[in-house]
């Protein structure tokens, strides 16, 4: 006879299921639209390994407008560690190196400026920027969807009780071995598991070989190098060996620095480079984001950074289906903008893994042609263009009914990994431009929809209810970059992408609610 279920202990809007920095991130979006929402993270607490290692200058846009950018940027390091540099070992002469582009300094396209952090270092702070519940050592068992809400079955780590959940949403953020995309059944597209790699944590004084050249990543023939913190540690990246269980790590770590070093080793973790992206990312009311919607490889640290993107797109449309000012349609376009982005992502990984593969095939060929001299510096053409992937991070372009394209035009060209040219045509990311008060363009979106416009009267009497939208006064000088006529406007989404271009003042009083029912699927 079939055991009686617990009966349910609470109903939230949306639950949350994964507690690294994309669920930590949605959590803190939905609580700014005042979506009530529950967190559940299997491990018993943050975790404490590096892993992703960038904040690239999108994410940092994103993290801006929650207030967190000036808290990451202080416990990250300075802007001069966003260079990666080959060499033969830690302590020989830079043979090749690239900058991170938009981490290396300010670029004009952004009012910030990327970062290189640690993951256990952004953690704590994505977890302060919102008061609603986490709980940490409780896993998810099982889910089903019932009617206009999901059920979930979890289970406590610490004493072992299981509870159900009601949520009218789930948001699996739980990885690239998701519990709940295997519940669903749904596949995966991509090569899958690509290599095992090890991460060795450890503490030494490498500076004399560090300090006047500073990295992000120090990457030799011997593994890869990262200075983990600007107060010290160190982390060591490497094939996984055949023998774990018997590794000699500090010795390991030790002799591929290839001097002297008195080795402290922390922590060692052993994980799977996984390269795919999932079939589909809704699943009626489910839905998936960051690596449980596709898995990265970490050439060119995309993988955080494009599921921070994934909550962006996703959590205002949660609340506006939630709040009732969007219909359950404009979820599906969740799938449609998202996925392809995934896609163009994994393959800049890939070709990003293929370059860093190309500059090291070239060193080896120039030191066994050497006859034990020194060669000669490696600078191939794309030496730069590494992590260059402004295109990709600045340049994503929508193409879903979330957009109105007017006479049924595409919103541009797919973007590319290295070039990002700004334009205000519908589905980019507005251009970041000065304000008259100081602010981006980027500073005038939130929890609303917003209209920038340089006439802001003509526009100000039309009629938008039931939908926060917010009338933004745009400079003169901006409409001319824009090609936008005097009268014009741009509708923009939460989220910082244009849903609609007019060249003229409102046709009539209609004008902005018919854009924003049929951007809204109202």
């Amino acid at each position: 006879m079939q055991s009686e279920m617990p009966v349910a202990d609470a109903e939230v809007d949306v639950l949350i299921v994964g507690g690294g920095p994309v669920g930590l991130t949605a959590r803190a979006l939905l609580e700014r639209w005042g979506v009530r929402t529950l967190l559940v993270e299997k491990r018993r607490e943050l975790s404490p390994f590096p892993r992703s290692r960038l904040v690239n200058v999108r994410s940092m846009e994103i993290f801006r407008q929650l207030e967190l950018a000036e808290p990451i940027t202080a416990a990250a390091f300075a802007p001069e560690y966003g260079r990666i540099r080959f060499r033969d070992t830690l302590h020989a002469p830079d043979f090749a190196s690239a900058a991170m582009i938009g981490v290396n300094g300010p670029v004009p396209e952004s009012p910030v400026t990327g970062a290189v952090t640690s993951q256990d270092r952004l953690e704590p702070t994505l977890l302060g920027a919102a008061s609603s519940e986490v709980r940490f050592g409780v896993e998810l068992l099982d889910l089903t969807e019932e009617g206009e809400s999901v059920l979930a079955l979890l289970a406590d780590h610490g004493d072992g009780e299981r509870s159900r959940v009601r949520a009218r949403y789930v948001l699996a953020a739980d990885g690239a071995n998701s519990t709940v995309r295997e519940r669903l059944g749904i596949g995966t597209e991509g090569p899958g598991a690509v290599g095992r790699v090890t991460t060795v944590v450890f503490d030494a004084d490498l500076g004399q070989w560090s300090a006047r050249q500073p990295a992000g990543v120090y990457l030799t023939s011997q593994g890869s190098f990262l200075p983990l913190y600007p107060e010290g540690g160190w982390a060591w990246f490497v094939p996984t060996p055949e023998d774990t269980d018997g590794a000699d790590w500090p010795g390991m770590v030790s002799r591929s620095l290839g001097a002297d070093a008195q080795v402290d080793v922390l922590r060692v973790q052993h994980w799977v480079v996984n390269a795919f992206v999932a079939a589909r990312l809704r699943h009626g009311r489910i839905l998936l984001a960051g690596d449980a919607a596709h898995a990265i490889p970490p050439a060119g640290g995309l993988g955080m950074n494009v599921g921070v993107a994934d909550v962006h797109n996703l959590c205002w449309k949660l609340a506006g289906v939630l709040r009732g000012w969007a219909g359950p349609g404009l979820l599906d376009t969740y799938d449609k903008e998202r996925r392809p982005v995934a896609r163009r992502t994994l393959g800049q990984a890939v070709e990003n893994a293929r370059m860093m593969f190309q500059v090291q095939d070239v060193r080896r060929e120039q030191l066994q042609a050497a006859a034990g001299r020194t060669p000669d510096r490696v600078e191939p053409p794309w030496s730069e263009q590494y992590f260059a992937q402004l295109g990709l991070v600045l340049g994503v372009a929508y193409r879903s009914e979330a957009v109105l394209t007017g006479a049924g035009t595409p919103p541009g060209p797919p973007e590319t990994g290295t070039t990002y040219i700004p334009t205000a045509e519908p589905g980019h990311r507005v251009p970041h431009l000065w304000l008259t008060d100081g602010r981006s363009t980027l500073d005038a979106f939130g929890e609303w929809f917003t209209l920038l416009t340089a006439a802001p009267a003509h526009w100000e009497s039309t009629t938008a209810a039931p939908w926060p939208l917010r009338v933004e006064p745009l400079p003169a000088e901006h409409t001319e970059l824009w090609d936008l006529p005097p009268q014009g406007a741009l509708l923009v989404r939460p989220d910082g992408h244009i849903a609609a271009r007019w060249s003229d003042g409102p046709p009539g009083d209609a004008t902005l609610h018919d854009a924003l029912t049929a951007v809204t699927s109202r």
